[in-house]
Protein backbone atom coordinates (compact mmCIF):
# COMPACT_ATOMS: atom_id res chain seq x y z
CA UNK A 1 0.00 0.00 0.00
CA UNK A 2 1.34 3.32 -1.13
CA UNK A 3 1.96 6.44 1.61
CA UNK A 4 -1.18 7.94 -1.17
CA UNK A 5 -3.49 5.10 -0.10
CA UNK A 6 -2.85 5.47 3.52
CA UNK A 7 -3.58 8.97 3.26
CA UNK A 8 -6.89 8.61 1.13
CA UNK A 9 -8.17 6.10 3.88
CA UNK A 10 -7.26 8.22 7.06
CA UNK A 11 -9.08 10.96 5.53
CA UNK A 12 -11.93 8.96 3.73
CA UNK A 13 -12.25 7.35 7.52
CA UNK A 14 -12.34 10.62 9.06
CA UNK A 15 -15.16 11.94 6.59
CA UNK A 16 -17.32 8.50 7.34
CA UNK A 17 -17.09 9.18 10.45
CA UNK A 18 -17.76 12.49 11.00
CA UNK A 19 -20.70 12.02 8.36
CA UNK A 20 -22.33 9.50 10.50
CA UNK A 21 -21.94 11.76 13.65
CA UNK A 22 -23.63 14.51 12.29
CA UNK A 23 -26.72 12.86 11.55
CA UNK A 24 -26.80 11.06 14.77
CA UNK A 25 -25.66 13.57 17.15
CA UNK A 26 -28.59 15.09 19.46
CA UNK A 27 -27.19 18.74 19.33
CA UNK A 28 -27.57 20.83 16.32
CA UNK A 29 -24.02 23.21 16.95
CA UNK A 30 -22.30 20.09 17.74
CA UNK A 31 -23.89 18.26 14.23
CA UNK A 32 -23.08 21.79 12.63
CA UNK A 33 -19.24 21.37 13.87
CA UNK A 34 -19.13 17.93 12.49
CA UNK A 35 -20.25 19.27 9.05
CA UNK A 36 -17.23 21.37 8.97
CA UNK A 37 -15.27 18.39 9.54
CA UNK A 38 -16.49 16.54 6.81
CA UNK A 39 -15.61 19.81 4.79
CA UNK A 40 -11.77 19.97 5.83
CA UNK A 41 -11.54 16.02 5.11
CA UNK A 42 -13.38 16.40 2.10
CA UNK A 43 -11.47 19.32 1.39
CA UNK A 44 -7.81 17.33 1.97
CA UNK A 45 -9.38 14.89 -0.51
CA UNK A 46 -9.20 17.18 -3.32
CA UNK A 47 -6.12 17.90 -2.50
CA UNK A 48 -4.84 14.57 -2.60
CA UNK A 49 -6.48 14.58 -6.26
CA UNK A 50 -4.84 17.52 -7.09
CA UNK A 51 -7.88 19.68 -7.52
CA UNK A 52 -6.38 22.34 -5.36
CA UNK A 53 -8.71 24.90 -6.56
CA UNK A 54 -11.70 23.09 -5.57
CA UNK A 55 -10.25 22.19 -2.23
CA UNK A 56 -9.39 25.99 -0.90
CA UNK A 57 -13.08 26.71 -2.47
CA UNK A 58 -14.68 24.03 -0.29
CA UNK A 59 -13.06 25.48 2.88
CA UNK A 60 -13.27 28.81 2.21
CA UNK A 61 -16.77 29.07 0.76
CA UNK A 62 -18.76 26.24 2.86
CA UNK A 63 -16.59 26.58 5.97
CA UNK A 64 -15.85 29.68 6.02
CA UNK A 65 -19.50 31.26 4.83
CA UNK A 66 -22.34 28.48 4.12
CA UNK A 67 -21.09 27.09 8.23
CA UNK A 68 -21.21 30.24 9.86
CA UNK A 69 -24.78 30.93 8.08
CA UNK A 70 -25.96 27.58 9.29
CA UNK A 71 -24.19 27.98 13.05
CA UNK A 72 -26.25 31.36 13.03
CA UNK A 73 -29.53 30.48 12.21
CA UNK A 74 -29.07 27.28 14.60
CA UNK A 75 -28.15 29.63 17.27
CA UNK A 76 -31.08 32.25 16.44
CA UNK A 77 -33.70 30.15 16.13
CA UNK A 78 -33.41 29.05 20.07
CA UNK A 79 -34.98 25.38 18.52
CA UNK A 80 -36.89 22.99 20.95
CA UNK A 81 -34.72 19.86 20.58
CA UNK A 82 -37.14 17.88 23.32
CA UNK A 83 -40.43 18.31 21.41
CA UNK A 84 -38.75 17.68 18.01
CA UNK A 85 -37.61 14.19 19.18
CA UNK A 86 -41.30 13.39 20.64
CA UNK A 87 -42.55 11.75 16.77
CA UNK A 88 -39.08 10.13 16.10
CA UNK A 89 -40.18 6.24 16.84
CA UNK A 90 -43.39 7.22 15.04
CA UNK A 91 -41.37 8.29 11.49
CA UNK A 92 -39.13 6.19 12.00
CA UNK A 93 -40.06 3.30 9.78
CA UNK A 94 -40.60 5.72 6.93
CA UNK A 95 -36.95 6.89 7.22
CA UNK A 96 -35.10 3.49 7.54
CA UNK A 97 -37.54 2.80 4.06
CA UNK A 98 -36.04 6.20 2.32
CA UNK A 99 -32.54 4.90 3.76
CA UNK A 100 -32.76 1.85 2.13
CA UNK A 101 -34.19 3.50 -0.97
CA UNK A 102 -31.11 5.94 -1.30
CA UNK A 103 -28.55 3.37 -0.59
CA UNK A 104 -29.97 1.54 -3.63
CA UNK A 105 -30.09 3.79 -5.58
CA UNK A 106 -26.66 4.98 -4.92
CA UNK A 107 -25.00 1.35 -5.64
CA UNK A 108 -26.83 1.52 -9.02
CA UNK A 109 -25.77 4.67 -9.96
CA UNK A 110 -21.90 3.87 -8.99
CA UNK A 111 -21.67 0.80 -10.81
CA UNK A 112 -23.29 2.31 -13.75
CA UNK A 113 -20.77 2.04 -16.56
CA UNK A 114 -19.81 5.63 -17.21
CA UNK A 115 -18.32 5.18 -13.45
CA UNK A 116 -16.62 2.67 -14.42
CA UNK A 117 -13.29 4.55 -15.89
CA UNK A 118 -9.44 3.95 -15.34
CA UNK A 119 -7.46 6.24 -12.92
CA UNK A 120 -6.15 9.52 -15.25
CA UNK A 121 -2.64 9.65 -15.69
CA UNK A 122 -0.59 12.80 -13.77
CA UNK A 123 -1.35 16.44 -14.97
CA UNK A 124 1.72 18.01 -16.34
CA UNK A 125 3.41 20.54 -14.44
CA UNK A 126 1.60 23.38 -16.65
CA UNK A 127 -1.69 21.94 -15.98
CA UNK A 128 -4.05 24.57 -14.33
CA UNK A 129 -6.96 23.12 -13.15
CA UNK A 130 -8.68 26.51 -12.47
CA UNK A 131 -8.32 28.01 -15.59
CA UNK A 132 -10.14 24.48 -17.07
CA UNK A 133 -12.26 24.70 -14.34
CA UNK A 134 -13.40 28.26 -14.97
CA UNK A 135 -13.69 27.54 -18.81
CA UNK A 136 -16.17 24.52 -18.26
CA UNK A 137 -18.06 26.58 -15.67
CA UNK A 138 -18.61 29.22 -17.74
CA UNK A 139 -19.53 28.49 -20.74
CA UNK A 140 -21.12 24.78 -20.64
CA UNK A 141 -22.41 25.06 -17.20
CA UNK A 142 -23.12 28.62 -16.95
CA UNK A 143 -27.05 28.11 -16.23
CA UNK A 144 -26.29 25.51 -14.04
CA UNK A 145 -24.17 28.07 -11.83
CA UNK A 146 -26.21 30.74 -12.13
CA UNK A 147 -29.19 28.91 -10.71
CA UNK A 148 -27.14 27.44 -8.10
CA UNK A 149 -26.50 31.19 -6.83
CA UNK A 150 -29.89 32.19 -7.03
CA UNK A 151 -30.56 29.35 -4.94
CA UNK A 152 -27.93 30.22 -2.69
CA UNK A 153 -29.38 33.65 -2.59
CA UNK A 154 -33.01 32.35 -1.56
CA UNK A 155 -31.52 30.86 1.60
CA UNK A 156 -29.85 33.47 2.32
CA UNK A 157 -33.00 35.79 2.00
CA UNK A 158 -35.12 32.96 4.10
CA UNK A 159 -32.30 32.94 6.94
CA UNK A 160 -32.46 36.85 7.47
CA UNK A 161 -36.36 36.43 7.40
CA UNK A 162 -36.42 33.47 9.71
CA UNK A 163 -34.28 35.81 11.90
CA UNK A 164 -36.31 38.54 11.65
CA UNK A 165 -39.55 37.13 13.16
CA UNK A 166 -40.95 38.70 16.77
CA UNK A 167 -40.98 36.83 19.61
CA UNK A 168 -42.80 38.02 22.48
CA UNK A 169 -41.13 36.82 25.05
CA UNK A 170 -37.70 38.95 23.97
CA UNK A 171 -37.05 42.38 24.31
CA UNK A 172 -36.70 44.50 20.78
CA UNK A 173 -35.98 48.41 20.07
CA UNK A 174 -38.04 50.60 17.28
CA UNK A 175 -35.19 52.53 15.89
CA UNK A 176 -37.86 54.85 14.04
CA UNK A 177 -39.35 55.22 17.52
CA UNK A 178 -35.98 56.24 18.86
CA UNK A 179 -34.80 58.40 16.34
CA UNK A 180 -38.26 60.70 17.11
CA UNK A 181 -37.64 60.97 20.31
CA UNK A 182 -36.97 64.70 22.10
CA UNK A 183 -35.95 65.74 25.34
CA UNK A 184 -39.17 66.30 27.07
CA UNK A 185 -39.99 63.06 26.46
CA UNK A 186 -37.60 61.47 28.25
CA UNK A 187 -35.82 64.04 30.71
CA UNK A 188 -38.23 65.72 33.59
CA UNK A 189 -36.59 68.52 35.56
CA UNK A 190 -38.03 68.43 39.56
CA UNK A 191 -36.96 71.13 41.31
CA UNK A 192 -36.13 70.53 45.05
CA UNK A 193 -35.23 72.77 47.76
CA UNK A 194 -31.52 72.52 48.97
CA UNK A 195 -31.18 70.65 52.12
CA UNK A 196 -29.48 72.19 54.82
CA UNK A 197 -27.30 70.31 57.64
Amino acid sequence: MTFEQIVFYFFSAIMVFSGLRMITVRNPVHAALFLVLTFFTAAALWLLMEAEFLGIVLVLVYVGAVMVLFLFVVMMLDINIARMREGFIQFLPVGVLVAALMVVEIILVVSAKPFQVPAPERAPADYANTEELGMVLYTEYVYPFELAAVILLVAIVAAIALTMRRRPETKHQDPARQVKVNRNDRVRLVKMKAEKK
